[in-house]
């Protein structure tokens, strides 16, 4: 009886020994905690751009060094190839149309800090529920999602009002107007007709009152007076928004305060930087959130002279490597407060290089590899396929390479399950919990359709058939280059989602990314025995991805984009806006 009994508590304690002996170590352990989390974001950065990810010139090595020993995802892709629609998915885990952040127009994205379109109140990003759940969040350089609605401080697209406890930045986005050296960039080639239309309208006038004066022409002196005010109104009407770009748009704020306007440019990178580390050095001893949105590598590319001609690819290169240097700032910072195990990390770009952005011969857009088109082109994958890095010592594996589809909308339920957030159940979200498989606990992606959208206008749809490893790629309308056999839209500045600009396909234009990753060679039922069937099935999921979308208000609808006075954000007493309180200070 004792041989039995003896036998009995063995078969016990061993499994019990076998679960402690087997147990994670204690940093795998931390999954179920609270880690820090900080989201790297560059601006208008290319996949070719990196060298983990194939560049060869262009030096990144603390960007390089997070792939080393994180993970690095080849297939990242933005929900679409502009800022504003782009950077509100991110934030939200929905496609932008679902919140009214696409378009419909030309005016694809944030205009004005004066106007009132903006991620809505009632969208919730994943910096509300990490703020819910104890967490302090911080936003650190570029906005772009609006600031006021109906009065100039009602601050109803403020980051403040979408889950950021601190805003330090721009709450716009970088643009050469910022710079007055800077040949002007913001709607460029509207501004030229106003000035050629209040051209037209002076000579006319002009004319009028000479003939007037010298009788060749019988006009009333009232209909002179009229037609003069007109002119005068005219001018004033648009030169007081676009004659001022650099005091409305290129502004520095903390929090609901303007500390710079206009912004001072020569220390704007320093101060972002001093302010992203000053926030993880306050908010070591609870968990935070940081979410770090460089304005690198914008144009007007603003580099400190000590990164100037360092590159091999002038002042974009430059740009870039300064970029990397603050990334690794940001590194040491976690490092040195001893954060580095409980901090996840991610790293990535809003959507792809700006191909057509060019001075003369200097490129001054970034490089999307061996992927075709760039930024503002909705489908074709150098606009939206991204670098994507995560490090989180101890819990993911380090060196590792995943080729699955994932996208900018997954950080949303990634983080928000880290935290120990709950998802809202009263809409759709289209973003995944990524942390199974950047784990390798599963081997495949969530993500059976990715939906490529350039406004509201549906251009591309992927489908990985989990299967066969296949990843099929179904283009509706694609952008016409210009000139013939140019790699994009050089004669805009910008590809068009619609109008004389795009080509519409049926059936549609086909390709197999895991075959043909640069779409050179489309398939056809010819060539391809699966064609037809690949066809029918990413319609079906279009169909019923439709039936998911319900009418929201539009936020970028030419109301909600021109600039309201009444809206701007002023230091002063409106028009006279100007401070410097960084300089004050």
């Amino acid at each position: 009886a004792s041989f039995l009994l003896l036998c009995f508590r063995t078969s016990l304690a061993t499994p019990l020994i076998l679960g402690l002996l087997l147990q994670p170590p204690l940093t795998q352990l931390s999954i179920i905690t609270q880690p820090n989390i900080v989201l790297l974001m560059a601006d208008d950065l290319g996949i070719g751009d990196v060298g983990c990810y194939g560049n060869d010139t262009i030096r990144t090595p603390n960007i390089d060094r997070l792939a080393k020993e994180g993970v690095k995802l080849t297939q990242h892709i933005a929900a679409a190839p502009l800022c504003t629609p782009s950077r509100a998915a991110f934030l939200t885990g929905r496609y932008p149309l679902r919140s009214g952040m696409d378009a419909i127009n030309n005016y694809r994205v944030i205009f004005w800090n004066g106007g009132s379109g903006g991620l809505p109140p009632n969208e919730t990003t994943f910096a509300k529920i990490l703020q819910q759940q104890g967490y302090s969040t911080g936003l650190i350089g570029k906005w772009h999602q609006g600031v006021n609605c109906e009065s100039r401080n009602d601050h109803c697209h403020h980051p403040l009002n979408h889950g950021f406890d601190y805003f330090y930045g721009m709450p716009f986005t970088l643009i050469s107007d910022c710079q007055p050296t800077e040949t002007p960039e913001m709607d460029r080639v509207f501004r030229r007709k106003l000035w050629v239309y209040t051209q037209m309208i002076g000579l006319i006038t002009l004319t009028a009152a000479l003939g007037r004066l010298t009788g060749l022409i019988s006009v009333r002196w009232k209909m002179l007076t009229c037609l003069a005010g007109f002119s005068l109104l005219f001018f004033v009407s648009w030169f007081s928004s676009y004659g001022f770009v650099r005091y409305w748009n290129c502004i520095m704020m903390r929090n609901h305060e303007v500390t710079e306007q206009p912004m001072v440019t020569d220390r704007t990178t320093s101060l972002i930087l001093k302010e992203s580390i000053s926030f993880i050095e306050r908010n070591k001893h609870k968990p935070f959130l940081l979410f770090l949105s460089f304005l690198h590598s914008h144009t007007p590319l603003l580099t400190t002279e000590k990164f100037l001609g360092r590159s091999s690819h002038g002042l974009y290169g430059d740009n870039v490597e300064e970029m990397d240097w603050m990334v690794g700032q940001v590194l040491d910072a976690i490092d040195k407060e001893g954060l580095k195990n409980t901090t996840l990390v991610y790293f990535a770009s809003d959507h792809g290089g700006w191909l057509e952005r060019q001075d003369g011969n200097r490129q001054l857009g970034g490089w999307n590899g061996i992927y075709r088109g760039g930024k503002a082109m909705g489908g074709w994958e150098g606009g939206i396929r991204v670098p994507g890095i995560f490090r989180w010592p101890g819990v993911l594996p380090a060196g590792t390479v995943i080729d699955e589809p994932t996208s900018l909308m997954d950080i949303y339920p990634t983080v928000a399950h880290l935290a120990g957030g709950v998802l809202p159940q009263d809409r759709v979200v289209d973003g995944r919990d990524l942390m199974p498989l950047l784990r390798g606990t599963v081997e495949h992606s969530e993500h059976e359709f990715l939906f490529h959208y350039c406004g509201v206008h549906l251009h591309a749809v992927r489908w990985h058939q989990k299967d066969s490893g296949a990843i099929w790629k179904a283009h509706y309308v694609t952008p016409v280059f210009r000139p013939l056999g140019a790699g994009a839209c050089y004669d805009r500045g910008f590809c068009p989602c619609f109008g004389e600009g795009v080509t519409h396909h049926d059936p549609p234009l086909l390709f197999d990314l895991s075959r043909d990753p640069s779409e050179a060679k489309p398939l056809s039922a010819d060539t391809e025995p699966l064609f037809d069937t690949v066809i029918r099935k990413i319609g079906r999921a279009v169909e019923e991805h439709r039936r998911t979308l319900t009418p929201v208000p539009e936020q970028l609808s030419l109301y909600n984009a021109v600039w309201k006075p009444w809206l701007q954000p002023c230091c002063g007493t409106f028009p006279f806006c100007w401070c410097d309180k960084e300089g004050d200070n």
